[in-house]
């Protein structure tokens, strides 16, 4: 039954790759990087007011807006900018839209401090509402998008990088546990809270963390990469597989999975929609132990016929369909590993842009035009 079965999916699979094959080959690849820029603005952005610039991460009928989903744009608009497909005012819009929506901290919310408010969305009696607290992978990405904004824009660069200073500081004295060595979830989480040695695999940025410390001549950054990137490797250690959970327990010298259900859901404890970013994350740092982890990853899904939407740590997969936003971040990883024996992932997973960009997956089609603006050949 089995040999049935795979004599039936088969050429399902050849015939796949063909087409993707085909399609990438008779475009230009720029043509489709622009396109699926273009088509991102078109469908997730959203315009607040004359000066503020969001993006939508709800629906076109019930928008919300996220602090990661800002940074993301921030990102994404930046390396735009790069290639001559943004200008500078169009990031400034999302950019000002961030510094209207900074957080306060305090017992009474009273201290403004240059983390983001997580959320905004509008409530039941047509408010456009701010929720209090930050979330650290939000913080990270506007942190960075503010990096790369100086060299894009070089006549601004000291504004973004003093943008960018204030908020790596913050970042160290609202969302980092010493104990731990590791940055917590948010700026919601206190010290000698049940949450203070939670981390968030998708927060070890190394590339982030390197150029924070260069910004801010602050070298604690070097020892904060170092600490979470040595924590991620334990992980990765643990399942033959090297895939990593959502989120962790973490100490100075131990990390595990969380159970289900512990802070986000019942797969807080497998490779699910936050673990999923880690190939991006990892993507560009030279350290060995980044490495390490991410070319476990790549080998793994190397050998499987197919990537789908979530796995056990084991590799047990969680779903039967195939998901953008866990395709993309490989792409993007496997483009830094060229000629590596991971090729093979550059052309399955290039499906992405064989279609039209999700128009209701800000999530899937986001991280899929994070991948079209850094281009590939």
């Amino acid at each position: 039954m089995k040999q049935k079965i795979m004599w039936v999916i088969l050429p399902i699979i050849i015939a796949s790759y063909i087409a993707t094959f085909y399609f990438i080959r008779t475009k230009n690849p720029e043509q489709i990087q622009i396109k699926t820029y273009q088509d991102w603005k078109k469908n997730y952005l959203v315009t607040k007011n004359s000066n503020q610039v969001f993006v939508n991460a709800g629906t076109n009928k019930h928008p919300v807006a996220l602090s990661e989903a800002q940074g993301f744009g921030l990102i994404i608009t930046a390396k735009a900018g790069k290639r001559g497909w943004a200008s500078e005012t169009e990031f400034d819009k999302l950019l000002n839209y961030y510094l209207a929506h900074q957080d306060c901290v305090g017992d009474h919310h009273t201290q403004k401090v240059s983390l983001m408010q997580w959320k905004q969305y509008y409530n039941h009696h047509g408010k456009w509402v701010s929720e209090y607290n930050s979330a650290t992978d939000g913080d990270l990405y506007i942190a960075t998008a503010l990096n790369t904004a100086a060299k894009v824009w070089p006549q601004k660069a000291n504004y973004y990088h003093s943008l960018e200073a204030k908020l790596a500081n913050d970042i160290l004295s609202y969302e980092y546990n010493p104990k731990t060595g590791a940055l917590t979830t948010g700026d919601w989480v206190r010290l000698d809270s049940y949450y203070a040695n939670l981390m968030r695999t998708s927060d070890v940025l190394p590339f982030v963390f390197t150029n924070l410390a260069k910004t801010t001549g602050n070298k604690q950054w070097y020892a904060v990469q170092d600490s979470m990137l040595e924590k991620l490797v334990k992980l990765s250690k643990q399942h033959k597989t090297g895939l990593v959970p959502d989120f962790a327990w973490v100490g100075k010298n131990y990390a595990k999975p969380v159970a289900p259900k512990t802070i986000a859901g019942k797969n807080d404890g497998y490779y699910a929609y936050n673990a999923c970013r880690v190939p991006i994350m990892l993507a560009k740092s030279e350290s060995p132990k980044a490495k390490f982890v991410e070319k476990r990853i790549l080998h793994y899904f190397s050998k499987q016929y197919n990537v789908f939407g979530g796995y056990k740590l084991n590799g047990e997969r969680l779903v039967k369909n195939q998901s953008p936003s866990f395709s993309a971040p490989i792409f993007y990883a496997v483009n830094q590993y060229r000629g590596q024996g991971y090729d093979n992932l550059f052309v399955s997973q290039k499906y992405i842009f064989s279609k039209p960009l999700p128009q209701n997956d800000y999530y899937g089609a986001t991280l899929t035009t994070l991948v079209a603006v850094e281009g590939w050949e």
